[in-house]
């Protein structure tokens, strides 16, 4: 029997405005958080989806040329909804903030051609992620001349599990470095915003015990650091072809030949012998992988998360499977 999930997406979600995802490599994160952007900003919204990694996920997911470190409007969404796009590079970044707290713009050009940014950001390699998360904190307080905000929701193609809480908490680490000034200031209007409920960290798993288990750590370690952890993606559902009560016998191998063959001639099937067997054990495999499937769900419920589903996309993502994918997430409660 399927073990139901916890129910999806949530008030207290719809209410964030920063949405980290994160998972396990190979889970499909960038995907993900391309369609929660997508589903987010449905009903005439204005989302930002950012990147963080230098990997261009976002452009090759959309298929357009390489982002700019600039925000350009990449897609619409249903019902007038506008979704813009960020790659943060951490060197302009650099070159912000320069400009923006010590008024350093041409000298901070000058740096950079001199290598000085590169070897300061090797030398204190958490530079980068602060750099990379007041760029994010930046874009989620921004306002326009009204006093509203630019965005009614960021979305953050985050680092995977493994490294996502030292990301996110990264400037509360190195904190101490800038006890004065404005830095001190932005630093901790990062550690606030990542802390508060404004900020959720989603992650994306798949139906399988290594991403499932990794999920789980995650999870303990975000509530470890106090950071809230938002909802489960299951990404890359598939449907299960057989009842429940066939399962057993067939991931035991136990499939009747005969039976199948009477079956497929009551609809006007005739197979080779080969090809029947062929079947059967397709069949076989297929009751092996649900039932493994049905122990990942029992396991993952242990996080008593909101969850929510993706099914496995057969033709590959493109763009039009992207805003298939943000539809799937709307009828499951994303606003």
């Amino acid at each position: 029997m399927t073990t139901p999930f916890v129910g999806g997406w949530t008030e207290e979600l719809t209410r964030a405005r920063l949405h980290v995802v994160t998972g396990k490599g190979g889970t499909g994160k960038t995907t993900v958080a391309a369609a929660l952007a997508i589903a987010l900003a449905t009903g005439g919204r204005r989302v930002l989806l950012v990147e963080v990694e230098e990997r261009q996920g976002i452009a090759q997911l959309f298929d357009r040329a390489p982002l700019p470190y600039a925000e350009e409007r990449i897609a619409s969404a249903p019902d007038g909804g506008e979704i813009r796009a960020l790659a943060v590079d951490a060197d302009a970044a650099f070159m912000e903030y320069l400009a923006m707290f010590y008024n350093l713009g041409f000298a901070g050009r000058t740096l950079r051609r001199m290598g000085a940014i590169e070897f300061v950001t090797t030398l204190a390699p958490g530079l980068r992620d602060v750099l990379q998360t007041g760029k994010v904190k930046e874009c989620v307080g921004r306002t326009d001349a009204a006093g509203r905000h630019m965005y009614d929701h960021v979305v953050l193609d985050a680092p995977p599990t493994g490294r996502v809480v030292k990301f996110l908490d990264v400037t509360r680490a190195v904190q101490d470095v800038a006890k004065v000034g404005p830095i001190k200031g932005q630093s901790e209007g990062v550690v606030r915003l990542m802390h508060s409920g404004d900020t959720a960290v989603h992650l994306v798993t798949l139906l399988e015990e290594m991403p499932v288990r990794e999920t789980l750590d995650a999870v303990a370690e975000l509530d470890g650091a106090d950071l809230r952890p938002g909802a489960v993606f299951v990404n890359r559902v598939r449907p299960a072809r057989l009842a429940d009560r066939s399962l057993p016998a067939a991931a035991s191998g136990r499939v009747d030949a005969a039976r199948v063959r009477t079956g497929l001639a009551a609809v006007g099937l005739e197979l080779p012998k080969d090809e029947l067997a062929g079947l059967v054990e397709e069949t076989v495999e297929h009751a092996v992988r649900v039932q493994a499937e049905q122990r990942a769900r029992e396991l993952l419920a242990e996080a008593d998360l909101p969850a929510l589903e993706l099914p496995e996309l057969v033709d590959g993502v493109d763009v039009g499977a992207l805003y298939e994918l943000a539809e799937t997430l709307v009828d499951q409660g994303v606003r």
